[in-house]
C-alpha cells in the first residue's frame, strides 16, 4: 500500500450496525455537518522566540526580518535579547535604554502591520536580574556553623563567617581586546581560563567588557552577618542568643549547666548572574523568594515603559528558573523565618538541629520539609503571582517556564495565563499541560526543537517529530527555540544560537518550512479550540521529596527524573502513559479546589476526570487528607496502588489530625475482583491494591488500545459532544489497520494536517462492541479524527494498494542550483541521479542549497486509477510539482506523492525541488578557518565532543553530507480497495 494520505472506509458488519448507522444519520432531526479546518490565525500558528545579540537591530532590519517571518507562516515572535556579536560593539543597544524602546516599539508597530504577534523577555536572557540589582535584592544562601558549649563556659570562639570566593565564567567567550586579522578565528583571544576574581570590581556591574567576562556566578570574599544564633540545651531547652553577639563576633554568654550546642546562621549571597545576557542586562539575579525584591526589579521597566504605547504586546515571558544550575543554591531570604511562622505556625530557629538534619530522622524528615514547602510558597506568592498581577496591570498575559524550580510546579504553572514546557519527555512535558488542563488555560506553550541534534545536522522531519511529541502530550502553543535577528547584510550564516536548530531565513531548507508551519497551524487550530477529555488525576507526592534530604536545601523539580525513581508515583505515571489512559497531574494546592459533581470530579478549570489516582506515598498533608475524604464522601472514585499514604506530613501536625488520619485508614475493606480492596465512604470509594491497572478495571476507567500499537494520541472535546483525536505514528514505521476508539459512536472525519485534506472515516463496530476506525499512517504521519454524533457531507477518502507495475523514470534530468552558496554550480544533465558531493563537481562539495531537477515523461502504458511518485532517499527537504501543479511538500521519508490518473497527460512535465542542510557550507567555512563564531559568552557550543575544538563547535573534519536525489524515482501503479474485511 503506497499513499501520501490516511485512509478510512466504512465497514458493516451486521444488520444491527446498520440500523445504528442509520439512526446516527436521521434520529433527532440533527443538521448536517460540513467538515472544515477551523480559522487559522495568528495564535494558531507556531510562534518563536527571537534573539536580539547585542539589541543591534535596526528599523530597516527589523522590517525585514518581520516580513520573511511572516510569509514563512510564523504567527508571532519573543523578543529575548542576549548578549552580542564580537565586533559589534558600536551597534550594542542597553536594555531598556530610550534607543531600545524605540525599537520595541517600532517592531510593534511593523508587527501590527503584518499581522504578527509580539511577546517579550521581562529581562535579557535568564533568570531575571540586571545591573540594578544590588546586594539587597541578589538572590541569597544560608551558611551555618555550630558550635558547642559546655555549662559554665563561654564561647572562645568568635561568631563570624567569611563568605569564600568562587568565579564561574563561560570560557572560550572572547577577552574582547584582538581583532580578526584575515578574517580568521585564530587570530581572536579568548577567556579561557576565566578570569581572576581579584581583577573584579564589587559590584559585578561596575566592571567594563562584561559582554567578554561572561560571568556565570560570583561570589566575593567578605565577612557575613550574623543572622541568627541559637543554643539548644538540656531538656529540649532553647535559647536566642543572637542579642549576645558583640560586633567583633564575641559571645557575651556563660552556659548554663549541662552540654550546649548553638547554631549561627549567615546569609550570604549566591552570586548567580544573569546568564546570557544582553547589553544593559548584566549583573545579579534577585532574590524569587522576596516580593520586595521582585517589586524593585520591575519599577526600571514601569520607568523604561511610562508613556509608551504597548497595546499591541501580548505578553511578558519569564525563562525557566536557572537559579539552580550554578555551586550551591539559592536557599534564603530576609523574611524566611518571619514568613516560615506565619505559614507553617512554629519558629524554625527553634528547630535548627533538625532543618540541618542533626535530630532524629523523623524530626529531620518533617522539619525539612516544612523549610521546603515554605519555598515553594514563596516562589509562587512573591514572584510568580505578583509578577502576574503586574503584567496584567499593563493589560498583558505572561508566559512562564516554571521547571527547575524549588517549588511544586503544577502550582507555578497554574498560576500563570500560558505555561511553557521545555525538553521531549512525555512526562516532563505533561507537568505544564496538566496544570493548563486543571486549571483552565486556552494555551499550553512550548520551547520546542532545543538541542535535536547537533548544529546543522536537524532537518524539518526531526522537528515535526519533535513537535508531534509536544501535541499529543498536552501542547497547542508551539515557539520554535529560536530564531536570531540579523543584519540584512550580515555574512552567511548570520548571527546563530547555541542551541542547535537553526530555523531562519539562511537556512536552505526555510522555504520548505512554511509546509512545517502550516501543519502547526492547522493542528493548533483545532488543538487550542477544543477542550481536555482526561479520564484519571494523578496526585504528585511532593511531600515525599520536600521530606528527602539531599546535596542541597532545597530540590529543584523538571519533571519526573531521577528524584522520582522506583516511586509509586513514577511507576504509576507510566503505567498510565504506557498503557494509553488519559490523565493529568494534580498538586495538592489544585486538590483542594476539587468538587464532585454529575460529571465526575471537577477542577478549577472546569474540567472533569472520572477518578483519582493517590500513589503510594510516605507523607501526605493532613489538609490534602481530609480534602480527599470530603471528595469520597461527596461520590469520587480514588485509587490508591501500594494503598494509602503511611503518615501525615510535617512537623506540626495535631493530636486530632492524626487520630482522625488513624481512624479513617482503619475503614474496614471488601474484597473486590483482582485481588483489589474496597473502602466505602459516604457516595464515594477509595480502591486500593498493588495493581494499578486492576485498580483502573475496576472501576471502568477507559483506555485506548492503540497505544499498544505504538501510536501515540490526545483526545479532546469540541462541540457539544464530538470526540476529537489527535493521532500521531512513530517515525521509524508505519501503521495500517483498525482502532478502537473509547469515545463512542458516531460518523468519523479524518483531517490530514500536513496537506490539509478532510475525508469521510470508515468505522465499524467490533464483535465486543467497540467503535473502530480504519487508519493508515506512514512513518511519523499524523491525523486529527472527528467522532460526530450526526449526520455529515464529505468525501470518502480514497484507500490504495500497490501493484507489480512500476515505471522507472529514467530521466534524463535537468539540475539548476537555484539558490545558496557559497557559489552556485552550473546547471547541469543527469542520467543517473546522485548525492551533489559525489558528482565530481568541486563547487558541490560545500553546497548548501536548493537545486530543481527537471525530466518529462510519457503517460505510463499500464492504465491505474493512480500513480505513486516515490523519489526514494532524498536530502533533505522537497516539493514536487507535476504539469504545473504543486503536488506536495515532503519534510521527511517517505518521500512519495500520490497522482491521480487524471492529472497525467501524455507527455508529463515533472520537477522536484531538493533543499540541503546547511552542515556543507558550515563545514566548508571550519576548513577555510573563516570566522563566523563571533558571539560573545556562548560562541557556538558543540553538543557532540566529536566537534569540540578549543571548546567550541568546529565542523573542520566533517565529511559532505549526502544531497539531493540519491537514487531512482519511480512510479508505481496503484489500485483502488476496500478494506472491507
Amino acid at each position: 500500500m503506497i499513499t501520501n494520505k490516511p485512509v478510512v472506509a466504512v465497514v458493516i458488519e451486521s444488520v444491527l450496525v446498520g440500523v445504528l448507522t442509520v439512526l446516527l444519520l436521521t434520529g433527532c432531526n440533527k443538521q448536517v455537518y460540513h467538515p472544515t479546518w477551523p480559522a487559522v490565525d495568528r495564535q494558531t500558528k507556531p510562534w518563536t522566540r527571537w534573539w536580539w545579540h547585542g539589541s543591534a537591530v535596526t528599523r530597516a532590519g527589523i522590517t525585514a526580518e518581520l516580513e520573511a517571518y511572516q510569509r514563512a507562516g510564523i504567527g508571532g515572535l519573543e523578543i529575548t535579547p542576549i548578549y552580542g556579536v564580537y565586533g559589534e560593539e558600536s551597534t550594542f543597544i542597553d536594555f531598556l535604554s530610550p534607543q531600545w524602546m524605540e525599537m520595541l516599539l517600532f517592531t510593534l508597530q511593523e508587527a501590527g502591520r503584518l499581522g504578527l504577534g509580539i511577546d517579550m523577555a521581562t529581562g535579557t536572557g535568564w533568570p531575571f536580574g540586571g545591573p540594578w540589582i544590588g546586594d539587597d535584592d541578589a538572590c541569597k544562601n544560608m551558611y551555618h556553623q555550630v558550635y558547642t558549649v559546655a555549662g559554665g563556659q563561654r564561647l572562645t570562639e568568635k561568631i563570624r563567617f567569611i563568605q569564600p570566593s568562587y568565579l564561574r565564567a563561560i570560557g572560550n567567550s572572547f577577552h574582547g581586546s584582538a581583532t580578526p586579522a584575515s578574517g580568521t578565528i585564530h587570530t581572536v583571544g579568548f577567556t579561557d581560563p576565566p578570569p581572576d576574581i581579584r581583577t573584579l570590581q564589587q559590584p559585578i556591574a561596575a566592571n567594563k567588557n562584561l559582554q567578554a567576562l561572561a560571568i556565570d556566578q560570583v561570589q566575593f570574599e567578605r565577612p557575613l552577618a550574623l543572622q541568627t544564633l541559637m543554643a539548644y540545651g538540656p531538656g529540649n531547652a532553647v535559647v536566642n542568643l543572637t542579642d549576645q553577639v558583640e560586633a567583633d563576633g564575641t559571645l557575651a554568654w556563660i552556659a548554663p549547666p549541662g552540654t550546649w550546642t548553638l547554631y549561627a546562621i549567615f546569609p550570604g549571597w549566591h552570586g548567580k548572574m544573569v546568564e546570557r545576557a544582553g547589553p544593559g542586562g548584566e549583573g545579579n539575579v534577585i532574590d524569587h523568594f522576596s516580593a520586595e525584591a521582585l517589586q524593585r526589579y520591575l519599577q526600571k521597566f514601569d520607568s523604561a515603559f511610562a508613556g509608551k504605547d504597548l497595546k499591541t504586546l501580548r505578553a511578558f515571558f519569564n525563562d525557566s528558573y536557572e537559579v539552580d544550575d550554578a555551586r550551591g543554591a539559592a536557599d534564603w531570604t530576609p523574611a524566611l523565618f518571619a514568613e516560615f511562622e506565619k505559614r507553617r505556625g512554629y519558629d524554625l530557629r527553634n528547630h535548627l538541629p533538625a532543618l540541618f538534619g542533626n535530630d532524629t530522622p523523623e524530626k529531620n524528615a518533617r522539619v525539612l520539609c516544612d523549610y521546603r514547602e515554605t519555598i515553594s510558597d514563596l516562589l509562587l506568592q512573591h514572584f510568580t503571582m505578583p509578577w502576574r498581577q503586574w503584567a496584567h496591570g499593563y493589560k498583558k498575559i505572561i508566559r512562564n517556564q516554571a521547571h527547575g524550580s524549588p517549588a511544586n510546579i503544577l502550582d507555578l504553572y497554574a498560576a500563570i495565563d500560558i505555561p511553557e514546557i521545555e525538553g521531549i519527555e512525555p512526562l516532563r512535558i505533561r507537568m505544564a499541560s496538566s496544570a493548563g488542563n486543571v486549571s483552565g488555560k486556552e494555551l499550553v506553550s512550548s520551547e520546542s526543537a532545543t538541542w535535536l541534534d547537533e548544529h546543522f545536522e536537524s532537518n524539518l522531519h526531526d522537528i515535526k517529530v519533535a513537535i508531534d511529541r509536544f501535541f499529543v502530550n498536552g501542547v497547542n502553543h508551539v515557539f520554535y527555540h529560536g530564531t536570531c535577528y540579523s543584519p540584512p547584510d550580515e555574512p552567511w550564516p548570520g548571527r546563530l544560537f547555541y542551541a542547535a536548530v537553526h530555523m531562519n531565513p539562511r537556512n536552505p531548507q526555510w522555504d520548505d518550512a512554511r509546509a512545517l508551519n502550516n501543519y502547526i497551524a492547522r493542528c493548533q487550530s483545532w488543538l487550542q479550540r477544543t477542550r481536555p477529555d482526561q479520564d484519571v488525576l494523578l496526585y504528585l507526592p511532593i511531600y515525599d521529596r520536600f521530606s528527602t534530604p539531599g546535596k542541597e536545601m532545597v530540590e529543584h523539580f523538571d519533571g519526573i527524573g531521577k528524584q522520582f525513581d522506583s516511586t509509586a508515583f513514577a511507576t504509576a505515571a507510566t503505567t498510565l502513559y504506557d498503557r494509553g489512559y488519559a490523565f493529568d497531574y494534580i498538586s495538592d494546592r489544585q486538590l483542594h479546589d476539587c468538587a464532585v459533581g454529575k460529571q465526575g470530579i471537577r477542577t478549577s478549570g472546569d474540567s472533569y476526570y472520572q477518578v483519582i489516582v493517590l500513589p503510594h506515598s510516605r507523607y501526605i498533608p493532613w489538609k490534602t487528607f481530609e480534602k480527599i475524604t470530603m471528595l469520597v464522601g461527596e461520590g469520587a472514585v480514588v485509587l490508591a496502588p501500594g494503598g494509602l499514604p503511611e503518615a501525615l506530613a510535617g512537623n506540626n501536625v495535631t493530636p486530632g489530625q492524626e487520630k482522625d488520619f488513624r481512624t479513617w485508614k482503619q475503614i474496614p475493606m471488601l474484597t473486590r475482583d483482582h485481588n483489589v480492596q474496597e473502602r466505602k465512604w459516604g457516595s464515594g470509594v477509595v480502591l486500593e491494591g498493588n495493581d494499578l491497572e486492576a485498580l483502573l478495571e475496576v472501576a471502568a476507567v477507559r483506555r485506548e488500545r492503540l497505544a499498544d500499537t505504538g501510536l501515540r494520541y490526545i483526545r479532546k472535546r469540541h462541540l457539544e459532544n464530538d470526540a476529537i483525536y489527535f493521532i500521531s505514528g512513530p517515525p521509524e514505521r508505519g501503521y495500517a489497520g483498525w482502532l478502537a476508539l473509547s469515545a463512542g459512536a458516531g460518523n468519523v472525519i479524518v483531517y490530514d494536517p500536513m496537506r490539509g485534506t478532510i475525508g469521510r472515516g470508515v468505522s465499524r463496530v467490533s464483535r465486543t462492541g467497540d467503535q473502530e476506525v480504519y487508519l493508515e499512517l506512514q512513518p511519523g504521519q499524523s491525523v486529527i479524527v472527528q467522532l460526530h454524533d450526526g449526520p455529515i457531507e464529505a468525501d470518502i477518502l480514497p484507500f490504495y494498494r500497490p501493484t507489480n507495475s512500476t515505471v522507472p523514470l529514467q530521466g534524463p534530468w535537468t539540475v539548476t542550483f537555484i539558490k545558496g552558496g557559497p557559489e552556485l554550480p552550473a546547471p547541469m544533465t543527469l542520467n543517473i541521479l546522485g548525492s551533489w558531493p559525489d558528482l565530481g563537481i568541486p563547487a558541490l562539495q560545500a553546497f548548501s542549497g536548493t537545486a530543481k531537477y527537471a525530466t518529462s515523461f510519457p503517460r505510463p502504458a499500464k492504465a491505474a486509477v493512480a500513480w505513486s511518485l516515490d523519489l526514494g532517499d532524498v536530502k533533505e527537504s522537497t516539493v514536487v510539482t507535476l504539469n504545473g501543479r504543486v503536488l506536495d511538500t515532503l519534510l521527511g521519508p517517505p518521500y512519495r506523492v500520490t497522482i491521480d490518473a487524471a492529472w497525467l497527460k501524455e507527455q508529463n512535465e515533472l520537477t522536484i525541488t531538493v533543499s540541503n542542510l546547511m552542515a556543507n557550507r558550515i563545514a566548508d567555512l571550519d576548513k577555510r578557518g573563516v570566522f563566523w563564531k563571533k558571539f560573545y559568552n556562548v560562541n557556538l557550543a558543540a553538543r557532540k565532543v566529536e566537534n569540540r575544538t578549543d571548546g567550541i563547535f568546529s565542523a573542520a573534519g566533517w565529511a559532505p553530507r549526502p544531497s539531493g536525489l540519491l537514487g531512482s524515482v519511480t512510479l508505481v501503479a496503484l489500485e483502488r480497495v476496500d478494506p472491507t474485511p
